[in-house]
């Protein structure tokens, strides 16, 4: 496949299709001491199109995937859209009812699972939930309870020709939707965004071209795969540019120390808690850095001495941060290599080539550069609009294709963007967003809370952390500790408030509505 096909079938398994092509026996994927090269992933990525194929999977399906950064992870995304499905990621700290809700909503009819990982039972979180369109729950190891194994699972493809697998990735075109990653707001509800193969292969040409990722490059993914960022600017922009896969499950300090020097990682993205940890524990003193050349964060407020550091002191030839959203395809705009410490620190770059980025008042008029308003976005990589909700779609997309992100910035004289205020409510918490509407909904639940109102407050660890402020229903008796307890048993830990405020009432306005800039002064 040349270059001029890629581009007339921009999908992601056209991608490693082409990268197979490319870059042959080069270093493609190196996860748990295996090695794959881009000819070997791809055929694996075939090997498990035909084992969903098998199953009956195709287009119009969903499959679910529940699992940590894993060379799984790729196989089992690349295989389900080879026939044509979308896949729903799933975060690994859901919870049952959390990953239910969205297995549901989907109509997931498989779903790819690691059954045990950081002392979770993901099998038995499931047990109590509802599935009445899954059909079969593959592990990506050993067969587990009412999980197939993964070698058990492939082998059910060996009753698939190759040419059902070569029909069905003829009939994938660039419009089909690649996935469905989920994003909450100010509904409390997750909001399922559909984006389409095409605009994520366009999106994360760009940004590999912005960030300067190059075939050869040995790219060290800690961000979570079921995050836009580890997926999309992951391993889908290493198959784009030929660059050498390297998942980490979950991040651990002294081990990322340990990997960047024994496997010459050279390129590196990350929150800015990540390397935070690194200098605050002078990693660099005790280990190799020197192979490191691009590093990619934001997510966060980042201080000029942070990228500073970055550079001086682990050794970054290039450091750069962004900006983007999930309904944007994750990506709308970037730093560019040469730009100073104090310019990456304190704006998002421009737009990346193609798109248009544009600061509105509220009615809708166009702002010079210098003034704060809402940003939009208009182009390729806005979504396709919100799974079975065309009221949020509407709301969200306008008639004229503008995405409002209810984010509020300002541009500057050369279009470098600065963001001013965060998306309504929502605060980051170790670079995960997270929505009070949906926090509070679910802390709402517990029969002796009356009343929630969430924040975000400064962390020095995790950049934020969310703080409750609850009132008890009368005549019930709960601790702070009691009700953190329990928010950890049925959300995420990272939408778990790390700090309780047991108060006897919230700050109202006349509508009704609580004050949230009222709640700081509480408790404090």
């Amino acid at each position: 496949m040349t270059r001029a096909e890629l581009d007339s079938r921009l999908t992601l398994p056209h991608v490693a299709a082409w990268a197979a092509l490319q870059f042959g026996a080069a270093d493609a994927l190196i996860d748990a001491g295996q090695h794959w090269s881009f000819a070997e992933l791809w055929q694996e990525a075939r090997r498990v199109a035909a084992a969903f194929l098998a199953l009956g999977i195709g287009p119009g399906d969903v499959v679910g995937i529940w699992a940590p950064n894993s060379a799984q992870w790729i196989f089992g995304t690349l295989g389900a859209q080879i026939c044509g499905a979308a896949i729903v990621p799933l975060n690994t700290r859901f919870r049952g009812q959390e990953a239910g809700d969205l297995l549901r909503r989907t109509r997931a009819r498989a779903l790819v699972v690691k059954p045990r990982f950081l002392d979770t039972d993901y099998l038995a979180l499931l047990a109590d939930e509802d599935l009445p369109d899954l059909r079969q729950v593959i592990s990506v190891g050993a067969a587990e309870g009412i999980a197939l194994g993964w070698q058990d699972f492939c082998a059910l493809g060996a009753a698939i020709d190759d040419t059902a697998v070569d029909a069905a990735l003829a009939r994938l075109t660039d419009t089909d939707i690649s996935d469905i990653m989920f994003t909450s707001g100010t509904t409390g509800r997750p909001k399922g965004v559909m984006s389409a193969h095409g605009q994520n292969v366009r999106a994360f040409l760009a940004w590999s071209d912005a960030a300067g990722l190059r075939a050869g490059d040995r790219y060290l993914i800690v961000n979570p795969f079921f995050h836009v960022f580890g997926f999309k600017a992951g391993w889908l922009s290493c198959l784009l540019r030929g660059a050498a896969i390297m998942p980490m499950a979950v991040f651990d300090v002294a081990e990322t120390a340990r990997r960047i020097e024994a496997e010459k990682i050279t390129f590196f993205p990350g929150p800015p808690t990540i390397f935070q940890t690194l200098l605050s524990g002078d990693w660099h003193k005790k280990h190799d850095f020197s192979s490191l050349r691009v590093g990619v964060t934001g997510a966060a407020v980042i201080p000029p001495s942070l990228i500073e550091r970055m550079g001086r002191d682990l050794g970054f030839e290039t450091v750069l941060s962004g900006y983007g959203l999930t309904e944007s395809t994750g990506v709308v705009s970037m730093c560019a290599k040469g730009d100073s410490a104090e310019r990456v620190a304190s704006t998002c770059g421009r737009a990346i080539p193609g798109i248009e980025l544009a600061i509105i008042d509220d009615s809708g008029a166009q702002l010079p550069a210098g003034e704060a308003g809402e940003i939009v976005v208009r182009g390729f990589n806005v979504m396709r609009g919100y799974l079975d909700d065309p009221v949020a779609t509407a709301e969200a997309i306008d008639a004229e294709g503008w995405l409002h992100t209810g984010d509020v910035g300002v541009c500057d004289a050369e279009g470098y963007l600065r963001i001013t205020d965060r998306k309504k409510e929502m605060f980051i918490c170790g670079g995960f967003n997270c929505y009070p509407a949906e926090i509070e909904r679910m802390l709402s639940a517990h029969e002796n809370i009356a009343m929630v109102a969430v924040i975000g407050v400064p962390d020095e660890r995790m950049g934020e952390v969310g703080r409750a402020f609850v009132v008890l229903r009368p005549g019930a008796v709960m601790t702070d500790a009691d009700i953190i307890t329990w928010a950890r048993d049925i959300m995420a830990n990272y939408k778990a408030p790390r700090q309780v405020r047991i108060v006897p009432s919230l700050p109202i306005n006349a509508s009704g509505k609580v004050v949230r800039a009222d709640l700081r002064k509480l408790g404090v």
